[in-house]
């Protein structure tokens, strides 16, 4: 029972000393702690009676006294405490002594001058604090006295000679610091304790002492304050100040500091201006935040890696939940955590994210999606499903266009964590909204290439209801570079389509776009071609690689970066295209590109990769700029339900030539009667007969009539392919070409929604004005 009274009380002790990480601290023994309830780091000081002095012991205790009592910023800071007949316990924050930081930076590299800068400022500041405010003396100032926190921020501490600067009033006076280290004397100052002077002479003396060890290491001798070392020239005036022979001349350390904040000064640097910014934050005015935020990613580049891990880090994370600071803080944020472990990452900024893509700001959301490449691989699965992606559709939906194009582009990033229900129904529903109305040609193009990217991540069914169809819907848009992301889509993912679906569905449609106007497209159309012919012969030459070729056809969705053969093309695609287009002034979106000399002829040449056809709608962009698609017929408001959004195609319907049949009610667009073979097609787009024109016999030939004579009698893609080719290169100008298709679209929409409304009821054409 007894031995329960007398239990030791350093076991019931809250922090825990961890072995082998003891250090002296001058009558101190230093150790790494943590707190055991939480793990919290610490640090602990330990002083043993038993091991020490009788004026060490009363020097510990004046110390331990003056560490609760005193309380500043720059002031080490006491945490907790335990004092004992053996022994004397003092925590803080962790830190580490000066003198061991410098030698490890060293071994890195070496402290930069921002970082000495800081911290001197620091010190000073400390020591301003205890002469002008305090009226106390520290009496004990060296590199021994510095700390250095987790954050790189120097710390003063060695409080055990803290005297009033009047000398106490009870009488009791501490042994000077020489008393117990004789080798201590050679920082004091030259003149005698009793001579006049300034009370702070002495103090500035031993900060003249700290700033050349800082510098140049452990001082030998009194005499060697005299050699400069590596001490900046800009802190040299200043430095001749602290350790001049006059005590009279050295100046009040409040002066000192002002002095080195001048302009041109150590102490003014763009670094001890955003620490002195981050320690008044709160008092900040939001306008003079946003300023700060804004500036601060330029900056933190060249900052200490702890430092803005440690100081900056939680300063970004409170202005943000607490502070309204908004998408400001998002660039300096993602900077940061580019120095944390995925650990910490995980912990301190992901929650934060998750939050942020809640926010109703735009600059927030846009922000977001263009960085997400920076915290994508943070993310788990469950957070994307559930708390960002539901959040993240919003965007197809904005009425902003460059909102719409990050949103598509952020996909390639988020597909691989979608799970079935998200990526196979919920994207691919506002993919097909996306590439059949959306007004902007770029953002049609984007999603075709991300569509194409991300098939890889589709499952078997999805990939088969979706991919013909979307590719075949790109080769028919208006807009150039959508009509060359439906070939290259096709090309890239070729391992999906069955011998048959080549045959039937794929090679008419490309057939189609080999007299696209566009020379670009055409190109790319022709390579296509002769990649899927290559196929089909080699199954005709030999059947037994059918299973081969056809072997990721049925396949089950393929893990991240299965699809890298596409990356070039798919990454350059996601360029920021839209955000170019809509500072333009509207125009009209037509289907023709530009033969020869045109800005999208020139920058995709048959020599260009596929990688670089997308920067060529940017050129184009700039001169045919933003481009209204035509308004589809009523059949488009018929829902786009997952299940119908692209596809639903009858299987009997895909043999045709053209590969047209069954395609009306999937892609909104005029059905095509197919019931009699000898029913006149229209003319590809552009294209005129040639008995509208009148023909030059002498340069042109005399038999143009009679070589097109049967163009309206046929009814198979080749012939209207050929007829077009001709018409193309007989010089028609790329405006008649237009301006030509677009009267005979309007007129064949006119025809085709007159035929539907009688064939509904009873009511005739011309009862009432058509739609």
């Amino acid at each position: 029972m007894w031995s329960f009274f007398a239990r030791d009380p350093v076991k019931d002790f809250a922090y825990e000393l961890l072995p082998d990480s003891q250090e002296k601290s001058g009558i101190w023994t230093l150790h790494r702690g943590k707190r055991k309830t939480t793990g919290e780091p610490v640090s602990v000081f330990v002083y043993e009676v038993a091991q020490g002095t009788e004026q060490q012991t009363q020097l510990a205790k004046a110390a331990f006294k003056r560490m609760k009592t005193l309380r500043h910023p720059n002031i080490l800071a006491y945490v907790d405490g335990l004092e004992t007949e053996k022994s004397l316990y003092l925590v803080t924050e962790q830190v580490t002594p000066l003198a061991a930081h410098l030698k490890a930076r060293a071994e890195k590299g070496g402290v930069g001058e921002l970082e000495i800068s800081w911290g001197l400022h620091q010190i000073v500041k400390a020591l301003s604090f205890l002469i002008n405010d305090c009226h106390l003396l520290h009496n004990n100032l060296g590199i021994w006295a510095v700390f250095v926190d987790r954050a790189g921020e120097w710390k003063l501490g060695a409080l055990d000679h803290v005297a009033p600067e009047q000398g106490d009033p009870s009488g009791v006076s501490l042994p000077a610091p020489k008393a117990v280290y004789p080798d201590m004397e050679k920082y004091d100052p030259p003149e005698m304790s009793n001579s006049s002077g300034e009370k702070w002479a002495g103090e500035v003396w031993r900060l003249g002492c700290l700033i050349w060890e800082v510098f140049n290491g452990p001082l030998p001798r009194t005499s060697s304050l005299r050699s400069l070392g590596k001490i900046p020239k800009v802190l040299v005036p200043h430095y001749c100040e602290l350790v001049g022979a006059n005590p009279r001349t050295r100046p009040n350390p409040a002066r000192f500091l002002q002095n080195c904040r001048a302009p041109g000064g150590f102490l003014s640097s763009s670094f001890v201006e955003s620490n002195l910014f981050l320690e008044e934050i709160q008092i900040k005015e939001p306008a003079e935040k946003q300023q700060f935020f804004q500036d601060l990613s330029d900056n933190l580049d060249s900052f200490p890696e702890d430092f803005c891990k440690h100081k900056v880090l939680p300063q970004l994370l409170t202005a943000f939940e607490f502070g309204n600071a908004g998408a400001v803080v998002l660039t300096p944020l993602f900077k940061v955590g580019k120095f944390l472990s995925a650990e910490e990452y995980q912990q301190k900024i992901i929650p934060v994210i998750v939050k942020m893509f809640s926010s109703t700001d735009r600059a927030m959301r846009i922000r977001l999606l263009q960085q997400m490449e920076q915290f994508i691989q943070y993310l788990n699965e469950a957070a994307v499903n559930s708390q960002i992606f539901p959040h993240v559709v919003h965007g197809f939906t904005d009425t902003n266009p460059a909102i719409r194009e990050q949103t598509v582009k952020s996909m390639l990033l988020l597909a691989p964590k979608l799970n079935e229900t998200n990526l196979n129904q919920e994207l691919m529903r506002h993919f097909a909204r996306l590439q059949a109305r959306d007004e902007q040609g770029p953002i049609r193009c984007n999603t075709t290439v991300c569509l194409g990217k991300i098939a890889s991540y589709l499952n078997a069914g999805t990939r088969q209801r979706v991919l013909i169809s979307a590719f075949s819907r790109a080769t028919k848009d208006p807009f150039p570079a959508s009509r060359s992301a439906g070939v290259l889509g096709f090309a890239a993912t070729h391992n999906y389509y069955s011998v048959t679906e080549i045959a039937a569905r794929i090679l008419p449609t490309l057939c189609a776009v080999t007299v696209d106007p566009d020379k670009s497209v055409r190109d790319q159309a022709f390579k296509a071609i002769k990649s899927f012919l290559s196929k089909l012969e080699t199954v005709s030459e030999d059947p037994s690689k059918l299973a081969e070729i056809e072997k990721d056809v049925a396949s089950s969705a393929q893990p991240a970066g299965a699809s890298s053969s596409w990356a070039g093309w798919a990454v350059t695609g996601m360029s920021s295209l839209t955000s170019k287009l809509i500072r333009n002034a509207p125009g009209t979106e037509g289907g023709t590109g530009t033969e020869g000399g045109g800005p999208a002829a020139n920058a995709t040449s048959p020599t260009t990769p596929p990688s670089a056809i997308f920067f060529a709608v940017t050129q184009a962009s700039r001169s045919s700029t933003s481009m209204v698609v035509k308004k589809q017929s009523s059949d488009w408001s018929s829902g786009w339900d997952a299940d119908d959004s692209w596809s639903n195609e009858k299987e009997g319907q895909g043999q045709s030539s053209a590969g047209e049949e069954g395609w009306g009610n999937d892609w909104g667009e005029e059905e095509t009667d197919t019931s009699s073979a000898n029913k006149t097609l229209p003319l590809p787009e552009g294209v005129r007969l040639a008995s509208e024109y009148n023909w030059d016999s002498t340069t042109k030939g005399a038999s143009q009539n009679d070589l097109f004579a049967s163009v309206s009698q046929r009814n198979t893609a080749t012939t209207m392919s050929l007829t077009f080719w001709f018409y193309f290169h007989l010089g028609l100008s790329k405006a008649e070409l237009s301006k030509k298709k677009r009267e005979e679209r309007r007129k064949e929409l006119e025809a085709k929604r007159a035929e539907r409304k009688a064939a509904k009821g009873p009511l005739k054409l011309g009862a009432r004005k058509l739609d």
